[in-house]
């Protein structure tokens, strides 16, 4: 099994990740634009710990977790896992790299083939990195898997149709750990699911956390859950990150004015406890197109004079030095009022 580590280690860094996708068009395909879903992207993972990844839908999220893992190429950028710098590597040596990180997909529907059944996708990684010797040998490691992530071990003769959301989940979640993975992203893993569904899984990640001492990248819009799952949080606004802090902290403390509009959009059950909520100012901008400066002054109600013309970069915050915000002028109103 995975052997366990010391924490507070870094065991993922990641530094300046781009990728802008290039549009092209007319007769000849010329490339006209690029879209730049991820624009300079850094944050640190600690081993056995997790960072969630929150932001609206396009912010980039998604993008920056598959860029890490090269299941899409960045354009630019550092990703050092466990001193490896991930992105020099060519196809052959990444390969085995590939089977210390692996993901969870958001849809479990999509992401099983629906040909193969629940021992062929569990056991696929198992066979391709020579982990088993035997079919024999191969079943017991699949219905061993199985039964961490919740299931029957009988349920590997089956096809993904005949599960439900949950059940496909979880076989998701079998197969990435059958090649013991140490670290996981965890592409809004419960998003696709019913609501009394989605503690389940979380709760199931957490205790395989602790059980095979894992790290996550945990990207996720709904920052409820990100509350109750992550050690820290980043979030994302157009491709960057724009607040980084404990998760406690962003939660208690947030700076950026878009993280707190984040949080006042959380649905509160008691109408005593309910926030006056600010909807940001008009659409986000394009990422074909990106504003200049700060890319949320044309959303924002606190910019100033120079907020449409210098790009704002992370820095901590006085005094806790963990918690980063790309708005000097955030910084200056909170430690003021």
């Amino acid at each position: 099994m995975i052997a366990m580590n010391q924490n507070n280690e870094i065991l993922l860094k990641v530094q300046n990740l781009t990728k802008h996708f290039p549009l092209r068009g007319g007769l000849l395909g010329r490339t006209r634009g690029y879209v730049r879903a991820v624009d300079g992207v850094s944050f640190e993972v600690e081993r056995q710990k997790t960072l969630g990844l929150v932001g609206e839908s396009g912010s980039g999220k998604t993008t920056a977790g598959r860029a890490i893992l090269r299941l899409i190429e960045p354009t630019g950028g550092e990703v050092n896992f466990k001193g490896q710098d991930v992105l020099a590597l060519d196809r052959q040596e990444l390969r085995p790299l590939r089977k210390k990180m692996q993901i969870i997909f958001q849809d479990p529907v999509s992401s099983l083939n629906s040909r193969m059944t629940v021992e062929q996708i569990i056991g696929e990684g198992m066979k391709l990195y020579r982990m088993v010797g035997s079919r024999s040998e191969l079943r017991d490691r699949v219905a061993y898997w199985l039964e961490q992530a919740g299931l029957p071990a009988e349920y590997m003769n089956r096809y993904p149709h005949e599960f439900s959301g949950g059940q496909r989940q979880r076989i998701g979640i079998a197969r990435a750990l059958a090649v013991e993975p140490e670290f996981i992203v965890a592409d809004e893993p419960v998003s696709a699911l019913d609501v009394s569904i989605q503690s389940q899984i979380l709760n199931l990640l957490l205790e395989l956390q602790e059980k095979f001492h894992l790290s996550y990248l945990f990207i996720a819009h709904n920052l409820a859950v990100v509350e109750y799952f992550c050690d820290r949080v980043a979030v994302m606004y157009l491709g960057r990150i724009v607040e980084i802090a404990d998760a406690e902290e962003l939660y208690h403390n947030p700076i950026h004015p878009y993280t707190k509009q984040l949080l006042d959009a959380i649905p509160e059950p008691e109408p005593a406890k309910r926030k006056a909520f600010e909807t940001p100012m008009g659409e986000p901008p394009s990422p074909v197109k990106p504003p200049d400066g700060c890319p949320f002054h044309p959303r924002c109600d606190h910019c100033g004079k120079a907020c449409d013309q210098d790009r704002p970069e992370l820095v901590p915050i006085p005094g806790n030095p963990s918690h980063r915000v790309a708005c000097p002028i955030a910084v200056g109103e909170f430690f003021a009022g």
